[in-house]
């Protein structure tokens, strides 16, 4: 009579069910797939996103600026229509609109961009406007491709 070991006798306890638990790892594959797609979606558009005024641009041999944040760029379009980034302003708003959206304080360099077939006196009240508000660096960009 020799013992037996594991079968017979009380098979309850050994035949109880596995209960699954929740899987606990989360499947990080369809996230990378979407980051990537949206990392090629930005690339693509990140430099359309520079310009919101379509300007012929004054063409110069520069060097490109290098900044880490996005400027504040008053623009003069072809037909003399004043631009703060993509929102049209009248020129005695200048002033007052750029107080309004600055938060770099008085240093902050203001860009501005002026079309080829403007009046260089339109290019210069704006900048007088920039001026008088506080602001001393202000900066006229060109196309560097010249």
């Amino acid at each position: 009579m020799g013992a037996s070991l594991g079968g017979g006798g009380n098979r309850r306890r050994g035949s109880r069910r596995i209960q699954r638990e929740a899987m606990s790892d989360i499947n990080v594959t369809p996230f990378v797939d979407v980051m990537l797609v949206l990392l090629v979606i930005f690339m693509v558009t990140a430099p359309l996103l520079t310009s919101g005024v379509p300007l012929d641009l004054p063409k110069t041999k520069s060097q490109q600026l290098s900044t880490d944040k996005e400027p504040l760029t008053v623009s003069v379009n072809n037909k003399g229509e004043i631009f703060l980034q993509d929102t049209k302003i009248t020129l005695e708003d200048v002033g007052v609109k750029l107080k309004a959206i600055n938060k770099g304080g008085p240093d902050e360099t203001i860009f501005v961009r002026g079309d080829t077939k403007i009046d260089y006196g339109l290019v210069i009240k704006v900048m007088s406007r920039i001026n008088a508000a506080g602001f001393s660096k202000v900066s006229l960009l060109t196309n560097g491709e010249g």
